[in-house]
């Protein structure tokens, strides 16, 4: 059977072209540098825009906004003056895993950068959701993810000092906060997940060296013991070019 367009059903972006088949210029340009990009596998560097302009007989402005849409979903990055053709992002998976066993089943090393430890009296928002007590002391700890170390995330997370008193002491903070709760005996027992897209804060976007603009992936975690006491409240940010995440589902 022939499909207008070519747009058959299993064709991974038949969404791009409407059915009149009248499709925006720059999203033209964009599929043919798309297929460049698998053409130069991953490293690869990308054409100049001038050069790119010239050999599809448009503007670079079109060519600019093509390249654009590339970087933000992840095909390429910004390389110095030059634009290279990413890697494949990572796949975290949404369990109860750190991130740090995540990024290592891919071959990756994993890092992260402290950005602050410090406590402070229970906010009531906090306490709201997390079952902990208004007012009695939590740890803050922020750190900025790595792989390879290439900044990926931002990570905030929040813990009650009665659990983990020695936190500012024992701990190192570039290592799994995972791996250390286990070390003191505390174990995981379930956790509450939800996920958003968000634009990065000015400051969250300068610690994780990205442009505002770059959409990033907000996962909310709320986790408890094997008991069902309070255990942390976790806000961590990932880069959408960057990541993706995966889950496996069962009837």
């Amino acid at each position: 059977m022939d499909y207008p367009n070519d747009q058959h059903p299993a064709a991974p972006v038949r969404s791009g072209i409407p059915e009149h088949g009248r499709i925006p210029k720059y999203y033209a340009v964009k599929a043919r540098i798309s297929a460049l990009v698998d053409e130069l596998g991953e490293g690869g560097l990308l054409p100049t825009e001038r050069d790119l302009s010239e050999r599809y007989e448009v503007a670079r402005e079109t060519v600019r906004q093509a390249i654009r849409e590339l970087v933000l979903e992840g095909r390429l990055r910004r390389q110095g003056r030059g634009t290279v053709v990413a890697g494949p992002k990572l796949e975290q998976p949404l369990s109860l895993a750190s991130y740090t066993e995540g990024v290592r089943r891919q071959g990756r090393t994993p890092g992260r950068n402290l950005v602050t430890l410090d406590r402070f009296p229970c906010p009531e928002a906090l306490a709201a959701e997390t079952g902990l007590t208004r007012g009695e002391p939590v740890w803050h700890l922020e750190r900025v993810l790595l792989a390879d170390d290439e900044r990926v995330g931002l990570e905030s997370t929040y813990v009650s000092v009665a659990r983990i008193p020695r936190l500012d002491v024992d701990f190192e903070p570039d290592s799994s906060f995972y791996a250390y709760l286990h070390q003191q005996g505390i174990a995981f027992g379930e956790a509450d997940e939800r996920i958003e897209t968000v634009l990065a804060t000015p400051r969250e976007a300068l610690l994780i060296g990205t442009p505002p603009a770059l959409p990033m992936l907000l996962i909310h975690r709320v986790s408890r013991d094997t008991d069902g006491q309070p255990l942390e409240r976790v806000r961590t940010l990932f880069r959408g070019d960057r990541f993706s995440f995966t889950t496996h589902l069962s009837g």
